[in-house]
């Protein structure tokens, strides 16, 4: 019933998606020619010829939307990832829309009012699918449209997928209970309940009642695994497997088909991939240097004050570790009196340190004294956006306290990070930390690299937590 009723929806939205690019394109080309707002440069072509194009720009754009995962169902899709796919299936219809228009040598097609249709097709795009997600969320609030699943295996997977849909009601997902063999019935896990042994699958799948199962057995019960997929499978229900170590496995694993024998790689990182790497590396390079001619009145008058408030050297030097753990000086601002390499060594900042001078305080604070790894960026020992770097002595240190710490290391460090956009910075969490970090290493993008520096415009300088 329930995917009878996906079906239906993705053809109903599928429709109301033609209708919207027809209607911002019509729209488009009244704005341009008939309103009086913009020139009528390009009327040379007449109305046939504009409304002939949507044969081809109809279809195609629809595609573009199938391509960016904007028919998947709205339970589980962000309303953030939903809006990068628009505006990323606009955009790459805009582009070869006018790369058509350059090959085929038609120069009075106006680029103006395609401009117009791109704005107005992202704006009505995103007002019906927030109409369409708020449509949804009333009706699944009502009792409709609700998806009932039953999961086998008590585990720490099933307490947390439970988490997870008591935390979003608008998923429209309803847990019906949990079957598992070697846990008593009747327990409960945030008023979900135990309901019996596995083997009560038996009686529960010829019902018809359920649109899902979820398999969440924990990691000694695998050896029941696949008879319980054998006895899902000849119900016809959907079934799917939610590993118990999930703590292990990346968010978004990496998968092989050896001969038809799937393998999942433990950690999948973009930036190992040739391509990736290069285009980080041609960003980092120009967004370093442009940092460095915007910031450089402000390390100028740092310069100056770090001299007239302290005796010392301006640039403090620290060995960290990076990329292979391979170690490199990194520099920053003197913010502290000078100290032996020897005393710092193993000295973490706390708050009110007297080594600290009075005008270090302050650049701390504002993150002021970062500004010189810059440098580090253009000489290739750091990234703009990364894993914040550790001296070896603590590395060494929470490399024993703190599982997959290490794996920071497989990517260049960064001036700013997931992390610390998040306020993990200072004296915070290590371990919180590390969890942001590999996040960002499985989930890296050029994109999300972007995200992350806009956010460090907002909240990533100040820091509460740097002493």
């Amino acid at each position: 019933m329930i995917k009878d009723n996906q079906k239906r929806l993705n053809r109903l939205h599928i429709v109301i998606d033609a209708f919207v690019i027809i209607l911002s394109y019509v729209l488009a080309w009244f704005i341009k020619f008939r309103s009086g707002l913009l020139s009528t440069e390009g009327e040379a072509l007449s109305v046939r010829t504009y409304m002939t194009a949507l044969v081809f720009i109809v279809p195609a754009y629809l595609f573009l939307f199938y391509f960016f995962h904007l028919y998947t169902p709205k339970r589980l899709s962000g309303r953030r990832y939903e809006l990068s796919n628009i505006i990323k299936a606009n955009g790459v219809g805009l582009l070869l829309f006018i790369l058509i228009l350059y090959l085929i040598n038609e120069p009075s097609f106006s680029r103006e009012m395609l401009f117009v249709f791109f704005c107005l097709n992202i704006g009505l795009e995103i007002l019906f699918r927030f109409f369409l997600r708020y449509s949804l969320n009333r009706i699944r609030k009502q009792g409709f449209n609700l998806k009932h699943i039953l999961l086998v295996g008590y585990s720490r997977a099933a307490e947390s997928y439970i988490d997870r849909i008591i935390a979003n009601p608008q998923w429209g997902y309803i847990v019906r209970g949990i079957l598992d063999d070697n846990v008593e019935h009747g327990r409960e896990y945030r008023g979900v309940k135990v309901l019996g042994r596995i083997d009560n699958l038996l009686v529960i799948l010829p019902e018809n009642k359920l649109d899902e199962i979820a398999i969440t057995l924990s990691l000694n019960e695998y050896d029941k695994l696949e008879r319980i997929v054998n006895m899902c499978e000849k119900s016809g229900v959907h079934t799917k497997f939610i590993p118990d170590y999930n703590n292990i496995i990346p968010t978004s694993p990496y998968t092989e088909d050896l001969f038809g024998l799937p393998v999942i790689n433990i950690r999948h990182v973009p930036l190992a991939e040739t391509f990736n790497s290069v285009v980080k590396r041609i960003f980092d390079l120009v967004g370093a240097f442009f940092l460095i001619i915007l910031f450089s009145p402000v390390m100028l008058i740092v310069s100056l004050l770090i001299k007239l408030t302290s005796p010392g050297p301006l640039i403090f030097t620290q060995e960290r570790v990076g990329l292979h753990n391979h170690t490199f000086q990194m520099y920053k601002f003197r913010s502290m009196n000078v100290q032996s390499e020897k005393s710092e060594r193993k000295a973490w900042t706390t708050k009110d340190d007297p080594r600290i001078t009075g005008f270090g305080h302050f650049i701390r604070q504002t993150s002021l004294d970062e500004l010189p790894q810059l440098f580090n960026v253009l000489k290739g020992d750091m990234s703009l956006v990364g894993p914040r770097p550790e001296r070896p002595y603590f590395v060494e240190k929470f490399r024993e306290e703190i599982p997959r710490y290490m794996v920071k290391h497989q990517i260049r460090p960064g001036l700013t990070g997931w992390a610390q956009v998040n306020g993990y910075r200072g004296d915070t969490s290590i371990k919180r930390r590390i969890d942001y970090d590999l996040y960002y290493i499985e989930n890296w993008t050029l994109g999300f690299d972007i995200k992350i520096l806009f956010l460090t415009v907002f909240k990533g300088f100040i820091n509460k937590n740097a002493y």
